[in-house]
């Protein structure tokens, strides 16, 4: 087993830090104020500006650091078994609209790095959808066929460069992997110096329609005030979300480990199973004669199971089929999954006639994101694209056909919600709670999320999410109160790490509590 000692965050994040943009501490009017600053935000401010519309930037933490800053960076058309499935949902059309419109996406973002000549590890590759279950096979050949008549160059093959056989795999060629932060810091640059407004650490917590004016105003904790024609809310789970869109999204997340490996040893793509147990594996440039490995795998509810022993499993399964890496880098990411497979991107009724979402990407965030902002520009200048109704958050065909995946999980939320009444993992007493670890525990009659650093002493807040009063729970490995029900994470001390909650958890007292003795 791995010992962690020296392992470090996201590779993105550790390679590309990034400059600093200032909080919004003045009122604006801009043209679009785009809300969430990653790949589907930045990607839509990008595409607006050059349509020759003024824009806000606005990002409750740092530019392309949350969601974009962990992802595995995959840009493909190839979303594990999506086309067979669209074709017999949806229709053939459907299915060559999503394959169309992610094409182009990455055919779009490969442009762009031509002509700004941006450094960011761009390389053509195929992705594979693969099994070792020869049980499956007809679910590959079938995706194969299903991805053929959509557009994309797919084929079934039962040898690749993994060091492990397999039963067969969809491949599909000419898709790319990238650095996804060198690529979106040269974005936000570059519309920095065409003059857009880029605010980090600003978090927007209100959303209004000016009626008198025909616009939306937006309004940050600070106090401060954008005014809008059309705002954009791009925050990986909608922070305002009048149209009950949480009803139809499920939070993910999953982890990942990452380790230098000889270059002749690359396998040679981006590889996923579309098994329960997901494995999803792809290499990236790193030190002369090293590729660097990025394994993800692991995927869960958040607030749920043991962070810890997942990462285990994660790198032993990494040390058994790469024999002799040593880890230097782990995290975690986290996605929306729609109850329909396909992300919800347009306008976000009934808040504004202005107000557009990009959410529930599934996983596939780099290509989607870019076709979201593509999507949602055309929406907002006049230039429809054709697949718009096919990604439109008011479709209610498709949601109706998913009625029991709708159902199930608005049973598992229904769960938290009424946590106090249920068996559960969490804590008798305060005296259960370890230095280094937490729990939701009782205490003074009231649920308490309940952090006792490494030396010994208790911090409390509320155990109810802000969001929606979800009881959370808390990860260990990376220390944060987690919502099973919606997404949201907080840091130990309640303040929010990730939406859709845009409140911390309210500090609690804690009566005749000490430190910890040895």
């Amino acid at each position: 087993m791995t010992d962690n000692a020296g392992i470090r965050g996201s590779y993105w994040m550790d390679t590309a830090p990034g400059e600093p943009y200032p909080a919004l501490d003045t009122d604006l009017t801009v043209d679009v104020a785009v809300v969430g600053a990653g790949i589907a935000g930045i990607s839509t401010a990008w595409e607006l500006a050059r349509a020759g519309r003024s824009v806000a930037l606005l990002e409750a933490d740092r530019v392309a650091a949350g969601v974009t800053g962990h992802t595995t960076a995959k840009l493909s058309a190839q979303h594990t078994l999506i086309y067979d499935r669209l074709r017999r949902t949806r229709g053939a059309e459907a299915a060559h609209l999503y394959a169309r419109s992610q094409s182009d996406a990455i055919e779009h973002a490969a442009a762009l790095v031509d002509e700004l000549r941006i450094d960011c590890d761009w390389e053509w590759t195929s992705a594979f959808t693969y099994t070792r279950d020869p049980v499956r096979l007809p679910e590959i050949r079938a995706e194969a066929e299903a991805a053929r008549e959509a557009g994309l160059p797919a084929e079934v093959v039962t040898e690749t460069d993994l060091p492990y056989s397999i039963a067969g795999a969809v491949r599909v060629a000419q898709q790319a992997q990238f650095h996804p932060r060198k690529y979106l810091l040269a974005l936000v640059g570059e519309l920095s110096a065409q003059g857009a407004h880029i605010h980090e650490r600003t978090r927007i917590v209100g959303l209004e329609q000016l009626e008198q004016v025909d616009a939306c105003r937006l309004t940050a904790e600070t106090g401060a005030r954008v005014t809008a024609g059309d705002v954009v809310i791009a925050t990986h789970y909608p922070v305002f979300d009048r149209a009950l869109l949480f009803t139809r999204l499920s939070p993910r997340r999953e982890l990942v480990v990452a380790a230098p490996l000889p270059a002749d040893r690359d396998p040679s793509g981006m590889y996923i199973t579309p098994e329960e147990d997901t494995r999803s594996v792809r290499t990236a440039p790193y030190r002369d004669g090293e590729r660097l490995l990025i394994v993800t795998g692991e995927h869960f509810t958040p607030g749920t199971g043991d962070t810890d022993k997942r990462f285990a499993r994660l790198a032993d399964w990494a040390e058994e089929h790469f024999p002799d890496i040593m880890l230097t880098h782990r995290w975690a990411t986290q996605d929306n999954d729609s109850t329909d497979t396909v992300p919800l991107v347009g306008h976000l009724p009934p808040a504004s006639r202005h107000a557009y979402v990009a959410t529930g990407f599934g996983g596939w965030g780099m290509s989607g994101g870019i076709m979201a902002g593509r999507l949602l520009a055309g929406l907002i200048t006049g230039d429809r694209p054709p697949w718009a109704e096919l990604y439109d958050p008011r479709r209610l065909r498709s949601v109706l056909r998913e009625a029991p995946a709708f159902l199930k999980h608005q049973a598992k939320v229904a769960r938290h919600f009424v946590g106090d009444r249920l068996p559960s993992p969490y804590a008798d007493s305060l005296a259960d709670i370890a230095p280094g670890t937490g729990s939701v525990v009782r205490h003074a009659g009231q649920r308490c999320a309940v952090y006792r650093d490494e030396d010994g002493q208790a911090h409390a807040v509320s155990a109810r999410c802000t969001h929606m009063g979800c009881l959370v729970a808390f990860n260990s490995a990376e220390h944060a109160w987690e919502c099973p029900c919606h997404g949201s994470r907080f840091g130990t001390d309640g303040e929010v790490l990730q939406g859709p909650a845009t409140r911390p958890l309210e500090r609690r007292e804690l009566r005749e509590v000490e430190p910890l003795e040895d």
